[in-house]
């Protein structure tokens, strides 16, 4: 028999009051979707069940810069008290999309401490990401941030590549060309191995690119 939130990621019904949850629609978001378009005005929430979207923007240059990569959880959690979209979403793998409307998720946080305390919990984690983001963007060379984003996000030494090695270098800040030289430069000193869509870390000395 489904439970009444069936099409509702188990983490997403666990984070909000189930009046919200009755009002939350579910559905599948194909590969260059755009959730928003910068400059709009934030309307809905959107929690990303599975798939992979990414907040982005254009550089000085005309270049692609990506802020915020969302294989799972909310993506644009910044808009929810602000006037405008500073930056696009786009779905860059096909994903399964909840959307929350803004309005009735601010008045629960108003009127229920024990779900302001659960946000609360969820923007910490948040932002520890987004620390180790800027601490990867930090590093100078094109292979510390690629390990650095194994050993922070991957699992066991195996990083997943829903989106291929392009949507990557925008995530590392680096140029997909440079990435490509990064990669086979490791896989040809066998540090690094390439196994379907993941890269596997298997240690060993590093090359310097």
């Amino acid at each position: 028999m489904s439970t009444p939130f069936a099409n509702v990621h188990k983490e997403l019904a666990e984070l909000l009051p189930e009046a919200l949850l009755a009002a939350c629609e579910t559905r599948r978001a194909k590969k260059g979707e755009r959730l928003f378009l910068a400059g709009t005005k934030p309307i809905c929430m959107f929690y990303v069940g599975s798939g992979e979207v990414v907040l982005e923007r254009l550089g000085r240059q005309g270049e692609v810069v990506v802020l915020q990569r969302a294989r799972h959880g909310f993506v644009g959690e910044a808009s929810l008290q602000s006037a405008r979209y500073h930056c696009d979403a786009r779905v860059v793998v096909n994903a399964e999309i909840t959307t929350v409307e803004m309005a009735p998720l601010l008045a629960a946080m108003a009127h229920d401490a024990a779900f302001s305390a659960r946000w609360i919990r969820m923007l910490n984690a948040e932002l520890r990401r987004l620390r180790l983001q800027c601490e990867r963007l930090a590093l100078n060379r094109v292979q510390d941030r690629l390990l650095h984003l194994i050993e922070t996000e991957g699992q066991g030494g195996r990083l997943p590549l829903a989106a291929g090695l392009k949507s990557l270098a925008g995530q590392l800040g680096v140029t997909h060309e440079a990435l490509y030289r990064c990669v086979a430069g490791m896989e040809k000193s066998q540090c690094l191995r390439r196994e379907g869509a993941a890269l596997v870390w298997l240690a060993g000395d590093a090359i310097v690119v």
